[in-house]
């Protein structure tokens, strides 16, 4: 009952304490009443995704682990914008800095760290950031639309992935680093002097063995000066240099405190009754500033809180990825060369890759691998389980199969992995997680595993444990892996399907099925749609579009939220709209009692929301054309003002992108495309992240291709630079057809000119008759496709699709 509950605070609403919480709630849902207190006004969110934010690959909203309404669901009190400013032990009370006031039985300290801001002269100026939340993204942003040079203090984890964000916003990045190899806390020389190389050639520039004395510039910086006498220019200026564990409200309460506050195995610290973990903790003399270790630190805490018994934190061994586009890397454990340790290594400057194991007693210590990190998780097990590896050191080096090494497989190792080892670090997903959804959710794929628990949803570096996972508790039962689009249903790959499509002459999703020998006679939830597509693409004059082979957001024409209730985003054109269609907009939000209207990220409105059963009738007062927000298609034309109103605008990027919208808008695609066009290189509208970008110089444009802001940020490369804007719709509309014609369903451009090359498509765009023959395929495309809402709204048997359904006893309960 609720007034035998026991009262828990949570002071931090970051990822390591609602961890616990999430565990203690699965654990003992009725033991305690929950109350959070957060000092941002946001939900818990992923910080380890910050640099997508900052790539503009991602919202706030994509990064949110647990939004507001878990909160609500799970009984949870959250305050946040609350900051707790004093604890008093005795009386077991907590205050915040708005004068609230809450009693707990037992509290959780989760403050997290704080940036380290080098005590500089001049670093209280304008301009000078750390790269920490949310805020400081929306910081490095605004600054990127006005100025043009960035220094990046630190050259370690963090300060890489600010200064590649950085350089997607536009901006010209230095990186100023003290030592003489960048990350030097998990890299070695030769792996550093690798990722350097890499990075140059993607634009960064690096100042190494650089000592900062002061940031020069009178009420805004402008720079740096170094002890040497040397300088370097910079309008807005980032230290990355580490972090200080936040422990000053613990300490002013009286507890234990050291570099962090101290705890012992169960995260007790030296007041009864008050844990403390994450970031802030000192376990065993070490603060861990990794995700990982955090979630660990959760998962015994939440047992403890919930009475079970449970063996107590041990500390972790840790491992690094580095998330950044077009560069892998890996480090674990140890990678120096230390005494008592050996070490292998092989490197090789054609590929790119470079791998090194360090040994000490028999036992793998430490690695490090660049280029190819296919073996990082594989290596990190090993480590983890201090396993002996003599004899197969070579072996190791190389990375031959489990069979050739000989001694425990993978298979073995992940059997005697406890349940509660992450497995997924980006999202905190658990071997007991994975095998759960294996066993009672019937995933058996990775793919559908992914989409259960996030596992390799990030990253992607978990993957092949995942993989593993699913072999060792799924056996027969594991599903084909889905290759070029196409699932279990058949063993036919993409190309065969198309080709068999065309030379049959077949006509229907049922007729392909059924004549190219489909083992479920049905088809399913996966292939389905893909044949749909690739029926449409080959005959788009002649094919009728089956609604039932289409996803529910596409049949729906909205995007379904987790509530059930549909997102609405119509079209406005390059993102330029005027006050009648704004108070349109807001009079049927208003009718329909829209709860949120939300600016995209794509530069329109989005109606969140909104009912299943009020979808056709609000199409029909909005009266516009569909945004295709959900689906394979079309998305957004993303324009600056270029030089309509910018005085740095050199084209018109305004009317280049609205013509681009209105010429390939209700264009199907393999997957979802993105368009933007910038009117100066300053490229405020983030063209060069983008399927197809149009960016504007002096007397052209330059066209760039196969851009992604997604998780895994891939920058655009030059396709070609034409003079004129028939030209840029010349070449964008062949360039699309190629797309349509050639790539995988679900294929990305990013994923699809890395599979097949950018040669390869400069080769086939480079005759203008070939040119011209896509254009006028993708023309006839055009000409076909129709605004399936008009239908909708005409039609009063597909009207019927919408009515919400009878109540029955069920639905009544």
């Amino acid at each position: 009952m609720a007034f035998d509950k026991k009262k828990l605070a949570l002071v931090g609403n970051g990822m390591a304490g609602v961890r616990a919480i999430e565990h203690l709630i699965k654990l003992a849902p009725d033991k305690y009443d929950i109350t959070i207190f957060g000092s941002e006004p946001h939900p818990n969110y992923n910080r380890i995704m910050l640099s997508s934010v900052l790539a503009g690959g991602a919202s706030m909203n994509d990064i949110v682990i647990n939004d507001w309404k878990w909160y609500s669901d799970n009984r949870i009190t959250l305050h946040s914008g609350h900051r707790v400013t004093r604890i008093d032990s005795s009386r077991k009370t907590i205050v915040t800095d708005k004068g609230h006031q809450a009693s707990y039985d037992a509290l959780i300290i989760a403050t997290g760290s704080s940036p380290f801001m080098l005590p500089l002269p001049g670093a209280d100026k304008d301009g000078v950031i750390a790269f920490r939340d949310i805020q400081d993204c929306e910081k490095m942003i605004s600054a990127s639309k006005s100025y043009k040079k960035a220094v990046v203090i630190g050259g370690g984890l963090l300060g890489l992935e600010a200064a590649r964000g950085l350089l997607h916003l536009g901006m010209q990045v230095h990186v100023v680093h003290i030592h003489p190899y960048l990350m030097e806390r998990q890299l070695d020389e030769a792996a550093a002097t690798m990722l350097q190389r890499e990075l140059e050639a993607q634009g960064m520039q690096f100042l190494l063995q650089k000592n900062t004395v002061a940031i020069k510039g009178k009420k805004r910086a402008t720079g740096l000066v170094f002890s040497d006498g040397t300088e370097a220019d910079g309008d807005l200026i980032v230290m990355a240099v580490g972090i200080r564990p936040n422990v000053e409200l613990a300490k002013s309460a009286g507890i234990e405190v050291n570099r962090g506050i101290v705890v012992n195995d169960y995260l007790q610290t030296s007041v009864p009754d008050i844990y403390a973990l994450g970031e802030c903790a000192e376990h065993r003399g070490i603060a861990y500033g990794l995700v990982a270790p955090l979630y660990e630190q959760g998962a015994v805490l939440a047992k403890h809180l919930a009475g079970l018994e449970t063996a107590g934190y041990a500390g972790s061994v840790t491992s690094t990825k580095l998330k950044m586009s077009g560069v892998d890397v890996f480090s674990a454990g140890r990678f120096d060369d230390a005494p008592n340790t050996r070490s292998l290594k092989i490197q090789d400057d054609v590929a790119g890759t470079y791998k090194k194991i360090v040994l000490q007693d028999g036992k793998l210590v430490g690695a490090v691998l660049f280029g190819d990190t296919s073996d990082g998780p594989e290596l990190f097990s090993m480590m983890k389980k201090g396993e002996s590896v003599e004899g197969r050191e070579k072996a190791l080096l190389l990375g031959l199969s489990p069979d050739q090494l000989g001694g425990s497989s993978q298979e073995s190792r992940l059997q005697v992995m406890a349940d509660d080892e992450i497995v997924c670090g980006c999202n905190g997903v658990t071997k007991g997680t994975i095998t759960e959804a294996i066993a009672a959710k019937g995933c058996n794929t990775v793919s559908s595993i992914r989409s259960c628990t996030k596992a390799s949803a990030s990253c992607g570096g978990c993957k092949p444990l995942v993989e593993g996972l699913l072999q060792l508790y799924s056996g027969e039962a594991t599903g084909e892996p889905v290759k070029e689009g196409i699932c279990s249903c058949t063993t036919l790959n993409r190309d065969e399907i198309v080709t068999g499509i065309s030379s049959m002459r077949l006509m229907s999703v049922q007729e392909v099925i059924n004549v190219m020998g489909w083992t479920n006679p049905e088809g399913c939830s996966k292939c389905r749609p893909s044949l749909n597509y690739y029926l449409g693409m080959l005959y788009p004059e002649h094919y009728i579009d089956e609604k039932e082979s289409r996803f529910t957001n596409e049949r729906y024409h909205a995007n379904i939220q987790r509530d059930g209730t549909y997102s609405v985003v119509p079209r406005i054109y390059g993102g330029v709209t005027s006050p009648a269609e704004l108070k349109k907009i807001a009079e049927v939000a208003e009718k329909f009692d829209v709860p949120m209207v939300k600016f995209t990220g794509g530069q329109r409105l989005d109606l969140l929301g909104v009912k299943k059963e009020d979808l056709p009738r609000m199409w029909e007062e909005l009266d516009m054309p569909s945004g295709h927000a959900y689906g394979k298609m079309l998305r957004t034309v993303k324009t600056c003002v270029g030089n309509t109103f910018c005085r740095f605008g050199t084209q018109d990027s305004i009317a280049m992108g609205i013509r681009m919208e209105k010429a390939f808008e209700r264009l199907n695609a393999p997957a979802k495309v993105k368009l933007a066009v910038s009117g100066c290189p300053r490229n405020c509208a983030e063209a060069s992240i983008k399927d197809l970008g149009v960016i504007a110089i002096d007397g052209g444009w330059e066209i760039h291709v196969g851009g992604n802001g997604g998780v895994k940020v891939r920058a655009t490369e030059i396709l070609t630079v034409v003079k004129t804007e028939d030209e840029v719709m010349e070449w964008s509309s062949a360039f699309l057809q190629l797309y349509r014609e050639h790539a995988a369903w679900n294929e990305r451009t990013a994923q699809w000119i890395e599979r097949v090359g950018l040669d390869v498509v400069k080769k086939a765009l480079e005759n203008r008759e070939e040119r011209l023959a896509l254009m006028a395929r993708i023309q006839i495309t055009l000409r076909s496709a129709k605004d399936p809402w008009k239908e909708i709204i005409q039609s009063d048997e597909l009207r019927k699709n919408f009515e919400p359904l009878p109540e029955t006893s069920s639905t009544a309960r």
